[in-house]
């Protein structure tokens, strides 16, 4: 079970930043039609990786009530989270803008990978087919997260090649977050439907707060299609994984 872990926890860090570095080397046009797509398949997997996949799963485990309000408690949570960074990058913007911005990037974006770290050895810890689905969800909303931290590193002045390195480093921390989640949940299993709620948390919340914003941008009736098209998959994808189970 841990070599499982270890390995998707690689693939949804350093594979999906190798994944958004390739993307770069495409022309920007041909990134500016792609990455909305990308966005729009992220979306449904993470929604479908949380309804389909973790909420049931944690519900089997814990109190109907007691998941709820820890459900709910991580929605308010990531919140809070996202608020006290915007706050900080704000504040920091006025003093000086170009030494603000990479190091808040890098930070949260460790910070980030060490939570889906956790995420994915919780549920891997709950069922294999659950890890997969949600190892692909981390995946897939890891990608065009990716490329615009690196797109905000080129814009900063910071080479090709140094913002591959330090997105690299911030990358890693996914490995240490899924071996701590390991020991420290294999051995206080009682914990898992409660992390798998502030995991759902997580998701529910970067789908609807991160990632939907940015798809009503585009009102069109054909761009519209194509992101509930995209959206559906993402959703079917990991209903594949839950089907049977």
């Amino acid at each position: 079970m841990l070599l499982l872990i270890l390995l998707f926890s690689t693939l949804g860090s350093i594979g999906a930043l190798l994944i958004s570095a390739l993307l770069l080397l495409f022309p920007e046009r041909v990134r500016y039609r792609f990455v909305p797509n990308l966005v729009s398949y992220a979306t449904g997997t993470l929604l479908g990786a949380a309804f389909l996949g973790m909420i049931p799963a944690g519900l089997k485990q814990a109190p109907v009530f007691l998941f709820s309000v820890s459900l709910l408690g991580g929605i308010i949570l990531f919140f809070l989270m996202e608020k006290l960074v915007l706050w900080r990058h704000s504040h920091e913007d006025q003093v000086s803008s170009d030494t603000a911005v990479v190091p808040l990037i890098l930070v949260g974006d460790a910070f980030h990978n060490l939570v889906d770290g956790v995420v994915i050895a919780s549920a891997f810890l709950t069922s294999i087919p659950l890890g997969i689905g949600v190892s692909l969800a981390v995946i897939a909303h890891e990608i065009p997260q990716e490329v615009g931290d690196f797109a905000i590193l080129l814009e900063n002045g910071v080479s090709r090649g140094k913002a591959l390195l330090l997105n690299g480093l911030a990358s890693v921390t996914t490995l240490p977050g899924a071996l701590l989640a390991y020991l420290w949940l294999d051995k206080t299993s009682t914990l898992v439907p409660y992390v798998l709620a502030l995991s759902s948390a997580s998701f529910i919340y970067i789908a609807l707060s991160d990632l939907t914003p940015g798809l009503r941008k585009d009102v069109g009736g054909m761009a519209t299609l194509r992101q509930l098209l995209l959206l559906i998959a993402g959703i079917g994808t990991i209903a594949i994984f839950h089907h049977g189970q």
